[in-house]
């Protein structure tokens, strides 16, 4: 069983799936820590948290972090109550750099994250955080596929 691990969370239900392993390989009162990472948009976002238009980074601290701090401290007052150990943390920056970024700063056992699972043209227009993790982590990658077909 693992000591610590990162789980990377957006605000869906998806990426909260991975909640559910994280607590599967991490020890009775091990750390888990809740990532959420805000990428600053220069278009409205919508589905990421209350809909938002953010121009720069200071507003993105002022309106985006509070509420992802809050989103996660919601969840992690379940994992406290199942006994383990919980920090949060919310950045602003690209998803794939503040993953691989806090996980080596905390020096974590693990990074525990859901996919969306998607291919072809669609991940080529979007991108992976998925991917962009897997090939720049320092740690095992856990990866929870999307059940939703």
């Amino acid at each position: 069983m693992l000591n610590h691990v990162i789980v990377p969370l957006d605000g869906s239900e998806l990426a909260e799936e991975a909640i559910i392993h994280a607590k599967e390989i991490t020890r009775p009162q091990g750390k888990i820590t809740l990532l959420s990472a805000i990428d600053v948009p220069e278009v409205p976002i919508y589905g990421y948290y209350p809909p938002a238009a953010i121009p720069d980074y200071d507003a993105a601290e002022e309106n985006l972090l509070p509420r992802a701090q809050e989103y996660l401290e919601n969840i992690g007052k379940q994992l406290k109550a199942d006994g383990y150990v919980v920090n949060i943390e919310a950045h602003v920056g690209e998803p794939a750099n503040v993953i691989v970024e806090t996980a080596e700063r905390l020096e974590v056992d693990a990074i525990v994250m859901s996919t969306h699972g998607r291919s072809g043209l669609s991940r080529w227009l979007f991108g992976s955080v998925t991917n962009k993790v897997l090939s720049a982590s320092c740690c095992p990658v856990y990866v929870v596929p999307s059940r939703k077909k």
